[in-house]
């Protein structure tokens, strides 16, 4: 849409970026947004919120000197609407064609891909091990990363190659040394920053089940097995091998408080089981998700911590504003951790969400065996993550 040749309104579009939009929306302030792409990219992925009021109207709608009336009754004339895109292009000539007539607009700068590149570091702060853990979280896909750091060292827990510079930069702030790269499994969607962020010095870390999966890279790596420990500074990372959602999950206890469960469990869900041997596998994968969940997990203290790697549109974040929550209080609140292995298989085959988009490609370039560069990898990602089972159905009353 946005590769298009828009005209130049006549009149000045104001812009607003995404780092401005997303502070509106974590305000609380009653955002309007209007959505210029087409129906189907704006069903799959949009932005949403409590206090966002989403309206879809293709930017075609907009071309004609004459806007047809169905189509502006549908956008409010009573306050501030925002016009987004994917690109930046579509939107402004839409807001440009509707500030002509009255309403009080701005768009998005560089859209949907804009919004993809906001990436935040939040302090979790009932993270009782030694040192800092940062929780950085992307709120356009929902990825979500570690950041730990003591006495001049830090490691990075499932990092994102599109924020390679982002984990360095911030280590060079703190005036510590990024020791290492770690990530939980191969990842589906989103492409990993673990071999990146090795080309730039930092010890790059994978399950050695990965290696097994077909990694061409792991000779260049650390393999990590099942009690595996990294020390940075006082902290001890432990691995945790929780297969289940892939065949190499594995989850790393942080400074004994907080499990990072990659995939496996979520704050809001479980992991789906269909991503790497499909629907034919998903049976077995759940079977081995459940037993990794009520076998390594589960059986952890009740104020251990679980820092997934993703959150939903349905999660809520905690007081400190991470998505992060007891086990505990999760095996109280969702119904499919305390239920016994064939319904829980039952019930996470059931009603599972569309697979990612570009999983596949995505897969085989986090794999070795495909190549992406810079921009290809960060098209590739864009978009939801749909790696949990169905919110709807995994949670408790």
């Amino acid at each position: 849409m946005d590769d298009m040749d828009f005209p130049t309104p006549d009149v000045e579009v104001e812009s607003v970026t995404p780092d401005e939009l997303k502070a509106r929306i974590d305000s609380g302030d009653e955002v309007t947004i209007l959505d210029a792409r087409m129906e189907s990219d704006y069903d799959e992925w949009r932005i949403d919120g409590e206090n966002v009021e989403s309206i879809n109207v293709p930017y075609f709608e907009f071309l004609e000197d004459e806007i047809d009336d169905d189509v502006l009754e549908q956008i409010p004339e009573d306050r501030e609407i925002t016009v987004l895109c994917a690109k930046g292009g579509a939107s402004e000539f839409a807001a440009g064609a509707l500030k002509e007539r009255g309403y009080d607009v701005d768009h998005l700068e560089e859209g949907m891909n804009g919004w993809a590149r906001i990436y935040e570091a939040v302090e979790v702060d009932r993270y009782d091990g030694p040192g800092t853990l940062l929780q950085y979280q992307r709120p356009s896909s929902g990825c979500l990363g570690y950041f730990v750091y003591n006495d001049g060292e830090a490691a990075v827990i499932d990092p994102l190659r599109s924020f390679t510079d982002r984990y360095l930069e911030d280590a060079a702030e703190l005036d510590i040394d990024l020791t290492y790269a770690i990530d939980t499994h191969i990842h589906a969607d989103h492409i990993s920053g673990v071999r990146a962020l090795a080309d730039e010095g930092v010890e790059g870390a994978i399950p050695k089940a990965s290696a097994d999966r077909g990694a061409t890279y792991a000779d260049e790596m650390t393999l990590v097995e099942d009690g595996d420990e990294f020390a940075v500074g006082d902290v001890t990372i432990e691995a945790v091998f929780t297969p289940g959602h892939t065949t190499d999950m594995t989850s790393y206890l942080i400074g004994n408080s907080l499990l990072a469960t990659g995939d496996g469990l979520f704050v809001e869900s479980v992991a789906r089981p269909d991503l790497e041997e499909g629907d034919d596998g998903a049976p077995e994968a759940a079977s081995m998700l459940y037993e990794s969940l009520q076998e390594r997990v589960l059986t952890m203290p009740d104020d251990t911590l679980i820092g997934g790697a993703h959150f939903s549109d349905a999660a809520e974040p905690a007081e400190d504003g991470t998505y992060t929550a007891p086990v505990g209080q999760l095996e109280e609140e969702m119904d499919a951790l305390t239920m016994d292995e064939d319904d829980f298989v039952e019930l996470i085959l059931s009603d599972m969400p569309p697979r990612p988009a570009n999983y596949e490609d995505i897969i085989s370039t986090n794999l070795g065996q495909q190549e992406a560069t810079d921009d290809e990898a960060f098209e590739l990602e864009l978009g939801p993550n749909n790696c949990a089972a169905s919110q709807e159905s995994l949670a408790g009353d």
